[in-house]
């Protein structure tokens, strides 16, 4: 089957090598390097107002979301899922892209100790994962998997790290907090936040089915930044980490691919804590910050 080839090629890159990131600059800069070809100045990329980010828009405030720490699309378009982050209640706010307003709010019959991130499937099913594990210490690591037409019915996904084998670990090992999940092809993958050294983000999976399990580990990623979401294109050939004021590119023909390419690292200052990311298109991806902001950032 496609997916046990699939998995079988991931398998084959655990920990054979990590890509390291290379810096893009802002347009700005960009255009000034390139001087003028052809008698013109080279086209820009669009600017949020008040900001040189280039490419990057604020397209709304999510002023009733506290502390937006997550997207995944819902069930119509110009819509998203988004929570809230450590602390918050077990709700689920679904809001509009455009204006940032809550049309709705679910309730979740769980217990929500560090919510840090929403990923959805193919059939609607969203995956909330209460993975935040700021001290290292957590043993009760478990992803909620639910369709938020029917939020009364919630399977839990209950995880451990293979390679954590203390509570917390030394310092220099704690690599075992995780904001960032993504849906794909019936698994779920979990990347990590290096609060040890921000030089090292571990690509984990687990099944995108009820029950407990040891996640397999495929690989580790050299990004110089602390990863608080992920997102993947429709076509599959483009992976965004997000992280605090910066976002790393990877692209390829595969997911696979993607995890042993070399990442463009895309400056994001003056956005914000940026906690949630997710593509409506190829080149369109939106990102929330927990100060509220939600951005449109267009790839070109």
């Amino acid at each position: 089957m496609r997916h046990l080839f699939f998995t079988a090629v991931l398998a084959a890159t655990l920990c054979s090598s990590c890509s390291e990131a290379q810096t893009t600059p802002n347009a700005d800069q960009s255009a000034t390097d390139s001087g003028q070809q052809g008698g013109k100045k080279e086209k820009k990329g669009k600017k949020k107002k008040g900001g040189d980010i280039a490419n990057l828009t604020k397209v709304a405030r999510l002023d009733n979301v506290p502390e937006s720490s997550g997207l995944a699309l819902a069930d119509q378009p110009g819509t998203f899922y988004t929570h809230g982050d450590d602390g918050n209640p077990a709700i689920l706010y679904k809001i509009s892209a455009t204006t940032g307003q809550i049309l709705s709010q679910i309730d979740v019959p769980v217990k929500s100790r560090d919510w840090e991130s929403i990923t959805r499937d193919n059939s609607g099913n969203v995956y909330i994962g209460d993975v935040g594990n700021n001290n290292n210490d957590r043993q009760n690591l478990v992803i909620h998997r639910l369709n938020p037409l029917n939020p009364q019915i919630v399977q839990e996904i209950n995880l451990k790290y293979p390679d954590q084998r203390e509570f917390p670990p030394q310092k220099d090992e704690r690599n075992f907090d995780c904001e960032a999940t993504l849906w794909h092809e019936g698994q779920v993958y979990l990347f990590t936040k290096d609060r040890a050294r921000e030089q090292t983000s571990k690509v984990y999976t687990v099944p995108d089915q009820a029950g407990s399990y040891t996640a397999k580990l495929l690989t580790k990623l050299a990004i110089p930044g602390q990863v608080t979401d992920a997102a993947l294109s429709p076509d599959g050939r483009r992976l965004v980490l997000l992280a605090r004021q910066e976002m790393f590119v990877f692209e390829g023909s595969s997911l696979a691919e993607i995890l042993r390419a070399t990442p463009r690292r895309i400056s994001l200052k003056g956005a914000g804590q940026t906690e949630g990311a997710v593509f409506t298109s190829n080149q369109t991806l939106y990102i929330s910050s927990e100060q509220g902001d939600l951005y449109q950032y267009l790839f070109e």
